[in-house]
C-alpha cells in the first residue's frame, strides 16, 4: 500500500515525463485529418489527465513518434503496424 506521499511523488513524476512545452516550437504549418471516435475519445482522456488540450496531445505523441523512427527506422513502424494485423486476423 502507497503512502499518500509516494503517490504524490509518482503522480508528480508522471506530470514531469509529460513536461513537453509546446511553445517551444514555431507553428507554421497546419494539419488536419479525420480519426475514428474512439481515436478521439482516447486523446481527450490523455488531455484531459494531463491538463492540456487534444492538439496539444497530438503534437507531443506525433513528437515522440517522429523522434522514435528517426532512431529506429521503419522497425518501428513495421512493431506497430505487425500488431494491429495480429488483432485483426479472425
Amino acid at each position: 500500500m502507497r503512502s499518500k506521499e509516494g503517490s504524490q511523488q509518482l503522480a508528480n513524476n508522471k506530470r514531469l515525463l509529460f513536461s513537453y512545452n509546446c511553445s517551444i516550437m514555431k507553428k507554421d504549418a497546419p494539419l488536419a485529418f479525420r480519426i475514428s471516435s474512439e481515436l478521439k475519445k482516447s486523446l481527450q482522456q490523455i488531455a484531459d489527465r494531463e491538463a492540456r488540450s487534444i492538439s496539444q496531445i497530438c503534437e507531443i505523441l506525433l513528437t515522440i513518434g517522429t523522434e522514435t523512427y528517426g532512431k529506429e527506422g521503419s522497425k518501428y513502424l513495421h512493431r506497430y503496424l505487425g500488431q494491429r494485423k495480429e488483432f485483426r486476423q479472425p
